[in-house]
């Protein structure tokens, strides 16, 4: 496992806060979008697309890559964002977020978009692909590993379970599942609407290995990736509990702005508080 330093920790922190300043102007400029979702996963996928993931912006379709799912789509300001910044297209493509000849759609594209390895917006495939994937590297004799990103309303879906069944049946453990799990959907709190505890329990009684932290604790975050590398023999979840909204006052921990656009002011609330003017 490597060991991360206080420079390196501080330098992710940064890019986090400016995928949450650049997802929150997105979804605002195009007045769609799931800012709640996008906030809380900030600090996830800026640990993986900045410390973690073996890829090459320059050759999006490179064999040997690591595969990310963004099981939860509706999360895809974020991800564009993310690509962006990482080398995949310019970042003046997310000004055309949503346009009708624009390669970056509501929900993420893998035949439109550079960087997507799989189309999702209908919720709860990205574990059973992921172990197709993670199949078919081992059939390849590939070295690739597969990440997974999770919403917890999602987890209601029979379907993560079948693919966690899945996973658990052939010890596909290079597969990494992370969940954004912040209590709270669309219409209310996970917790009220169908509750998941006891989760750790679940997931260990599914044969997986469950590591549980501070999602936005990006030391906790980072280490946590590296400990699923060292497991051999099962599929490794990281139970990340996170704020839904994390960083902008109004909008955490209520279900309206799961997929409600901020107004001209709200955005410049939002932005003087994330400590960025518009």
């Amino acid at each position: 496992m490597g060991t991360i330093s206080e420079t390196n920790l501080k330098e992710l922190e940064s890019i986090a806060l400016q995928l949450r300043v650049e997802s929150l102007k997105m979804i605002h400029r195009r007045q769609a979008g799931h800012p709640g979702g996008s906030l809380s996963a900030a600090d996830i996928v800026t640990a993986l697309f900045f410390y973690k993931l073996r890829i090459d912006p320059s050759n999006p379709n490179w064999p040997e890559r690591d595969r990310f799912l963004l099981s939860k789509g509706h999360a895809s300001a974020l991800l564009y964002t993310a690509l962006a910044r990482r080398g995949y297209f310019p970042m003046e493509d997310l000004l055309h977020w949503g346009a009708l000849d624009c390669h970056l759609q509501g929900h993420p594209d893998r035949l439109k978009t550079p960087g997507i390895d799989m189309t999702s917006g209908i919720l709860g495939h990205g574990i059973p692909i992921g172990a197709g994937l993670a199949l078919a590297a081992r059939l390849q004799e590939k070295a690739y590993r597969v990440y997974v990103l999770l919403g917890d309303g999602e987890m209601q879906a029979g379907v993560v379970w079948e693919g966690a069944l899945t996973a658990a049946k052939y010890r596909l453990s290079k597969i990494t599942a992370i969940l954004d799990y912040n209590d709270v959907q669309l219409d209310g709190c996970v917790h009220e609407i169908m509750p998941l505890e006891p989760l750790v329990e679940k997931w260990r009684a599914f044969n997986w290995h469950v590591l549980e932290i501070n999602g936005h604790n990006m030391r906790q975050i980072v280490e946590a990736l590296d400990l699923a590398e060292e497991v051999h023999d099962r599929p490794s979840i990281i139970i990340a509990h996170t704020t839904k909204g994390k960083g902008v006052s109004y909008m955490e921990n209520l279900s309206y702005w799961h997929g409600i656009p901020p107004s001209d002011d709200q955005l410049q609330q939002a932005l003087i508080e994330l400590g960025q003017e518009a």
